[in-house]
Formats: structure tokens, C-alpha cells, sequence
């Protein structure tokens, strides 16, 4: 039977293991949008299932996280985007067509053109490369760990292979407590780097014991250059992670030490930024931008696989339940809308 379904996979036929090929149907359900410019567009409709091709996989999707480019894909601001179109770039399931040794592996991943080119995860189903199905981490739920590719893959990018991020350096996160955020301060602990974290209040400042920040800073009260360099004996960060931009670029840039690499991923409201020029040359500042979209399957799947043995080790800690609030694809237009008018906090993540 596993021969048939690989075989089978090449056609774009296929059926569950173990169940027949009249066991599920050829159809799905599947969010679906015709053009881009409006939540009114996002719609839950019936389409044919993914057919995978040579080198591909199919996975059943179990949870499927909903990310703010996500919400930016349906409202027409991810330039790369084509319709109509399946949104959904993190995805946790089993693989049900593809090749034999994978048939029944549970898998996860993100990335690549997924949700923007392809059709995405937030479906009953969706069919992506193999390279980046990625065996699941054991003992964990597929909902904990739908929620991690994306960010992991995006604060693995931006600070170990854009800034190249070194045991004894400072790094300096915005917006930590994210889901970007804390997914990139367990991997500077990881490399045996210092995290300086910031928070908008001291009253949210989280408890030490639950994140491994060696210092926080709160941008109400604390000036935050000189904060940073109060907290490094006046040194300044060896890297910024910038997960917000806008007005705190500047600070940001003004918060690195000689030679300090500052990261860039978001603009915030404000597109355009302004800092001192002369400052930013004589202090020989270095300033990358990351673009998750622009990463492969191929690349995605490899920090992915990388980042595997510190989830299966605890070294990456997964989210608490109470910070993921699941919800049934039936109701996923309206999580959309919440989301992006502000309503929903948690990590919201999808089980068709």
C-alpha cells in the first residue's frame, strides 16, 4: 500500500493509508480568497485537494497557526502574493501521499512561497516539498508545535545567519515577549549569547524565571540607548533584533556598539526612517535586512532540521497551552477579522 501511495502521488490521485483510495475525498475544504484588498474577501469554500508532484509530500494538516502575514496576505500588502489563493504558512500534520519511508511521519513546517504563490496551510490539506516536512518534535501536540516554525525560522535567519550572532555578545530584542521575540531569545541563550529585552511598561515585565533575558528595559520609563549602554558598561549591543521598526529604529541603531549589527524585519506603521548619518558611519554600524519570504523550501527545511534537536531536548521551550487558543477552520474567517482588528492576544492556531 505504501508503494501505491508513492506511485500514486506522481498522478496526483490517492487515498490514506490504510483506508482505500475511496477512504477521504478528492475535495477539501480551505480558506480561499479571488483578490486581495479586504477581510470580505477571505471566504471558507470547497476546493479540489493538492495533487503532489515529483519530490513533494501531502500532509493531512492537524494545526495550522495564523500569522500577521497571514493577515497582511489577505489584505493585499505581501507584494508577492497571486490569486486566487489558499493563505497559511506554518503548518503540523501527517504525511498521507508522498514517498513510502514518509507515509504516516508527523510532520511540520513553514516557509518558502507558501500561502503567497501556493496554496498555503489553512486547509484540510496541503502539499508542499519534502525537503521542508520536517519529523515533529516527540511528545508534543501538533498545535504546540504549528506555532513555532515561522517565528523560529525568521529569529534563526535574522540572528545567527544575518548577524552571525556569537557566544559573549550582547543582543538587544525588541518586542521579546512576541512570538518572534522569545523564539529569538532561546536561540541567543543557545549560542551562549546576553539578552537584553525590552518591555513597553516595567509593571509587564515577565518573571525572571520565565524567559532567560539577563536584563530588561522598559521603553516607558528607561531612555533606551542609554539604557543599553548603561547595562554594558558603556559599550552598547553587539546586535540589535529590530522585530518592530518605525520610531524605534533609530534607538535601536543608537543602542549599537562599534561594529554592532542591527537586524531589520518589520516597518511598523512608518515605512520610511530617518537616523544620523555621520553617527551611523563613524560608529561603523551594519545594517541587514531579513526577509523570511524570500527564504526556499530547501533553506526553510535545513534551519528547521538544525533547530529539531533543541525542540526534542527542551533547549527550545514550546508555548503554554494557555497561550495557544485553538480554533476549528469553520470559524476561521471570523479569527481572521479578530485578529486583525486587535481582538485576539493568543497565538491563534486552526484545526481543520
Amino acid at each position: 500500500m505504501q508503494n501505491g501511495l508513492a506511485m500514486q502521488c506522481q498522478s496526483g490521485a490517492g487515498g490514506l493509508p490504510g483506508g482505500g483510495w475511496s477512504s477521504y475525498a478528492a475535495r477539501m475544504r480551505a480558506l480561499r480568497f479571488e483578490k486581495t484588498g479586504s477581510m470580505n474577501e477571505l471566504k471558507l469554500a470547497e476546493i479540489a485537494r493538492p495533487a503532489c508532484g515529483a519530490g513533494e509530500v501531502l500532509v493531512q494538516v492537524k494545526a495550522a497557526a495564523i500569522n500577521p502575514s497571514d493577515i497582511k496576505n489577505v489584505l493585499g500588502k505581501m507584494h508577492e502574493t497571486t490569486t486566487p489563493r489558499t493563505p497559511g504558512r506554518d503548518f503540523a500534520g501527517v504525511v498521507v501521499e508522498g514517498p513510502a519511508e514518509m507515509i504516516g511521519a508527523s510532520v511540520f513546517g513553514t516557509g518558502g512561497n507558501l500561502g503567497f504563490v501556493r496554496d498555503g496551510s489553512h486547509a484540510e490539506f496541503v502539499a508542499v516539498p519534502a525537503a521542508v516536512a520536517v519529523a515533529m518534535p516527540k511528545g508534543v501536540s501538533f498545535e504546540s508545535v504549528a506555532v513555532l516554525g515561522l517565528p523560529f525560522m525568521t529569529a534563526y535567519s535574522a540572528l545567527v545567519s544575518a548577524a552571525g550572532l556569537q557566544a559573549g555578545e550582547t543582543v538587544l530584542i525588541t518586542g521579546t515577549t512576541g512570538a518572534v521575540g522569545s523564539a529569538a531569545v532561546s536561540i541567543a541563550v543557545s549560542v551562549g549569547a546576553r539578552v537584553l529585552g525590552t518591555m513597553r511598561s516595567a509593571a509587564k515585565i515577565p518573571a525572571k524565571e520565565t524567559m532567560p533575558v539577563a536584563s530588561w528595559i522598559s521603553l516607558e520609563s528607561d531612555d533606551l540607548p542609554v539604557k543599553v549602554r548603561e547595562l554594558t558598561g558603556g559599550r552598547g549591543a553587539d546586535v540589535v533584533f529590530d522585530v518592530i521598526g518605525g520610531a524605534m529604529f533609530e534607538k535601536c541603531l543608537a543602542s549599537l556598539a562599534y561594529r554592532g549589527r542591527q537586524v531589520a524585519i518589520a516597518s511598523g506603521p512608518e515605512r520610511r526612517v530617518s537616523f544620523d548619518l555621520i553617527d551611523f558611519y563613524h560608529n561603523e554600524s551594519r545594517l541587514l535586512g531579513v526577509d523570511s519570504v524570500k527564504l526556499s523550501f530547501e533553506e526553510t527545511g535545513a534551519i528547521l532540521r538544525k533547530l529539531s534537536a533543541g525542540l526534542d531536548n527542551g533547549t527550545y521551550p514550546f508555548p503554554p497551552n494557555e497561550a495557544i487558543l485553538r480554533i476549528p477552520l469553520e470559524q476561521a474567517v471570523q479569527a481572521y477579522r479578530d485578529l486583525s482588528d486587535g481582538k485576539i492576544r493568543q497565538k491563534v492556531v486552526l484545526t481543520p
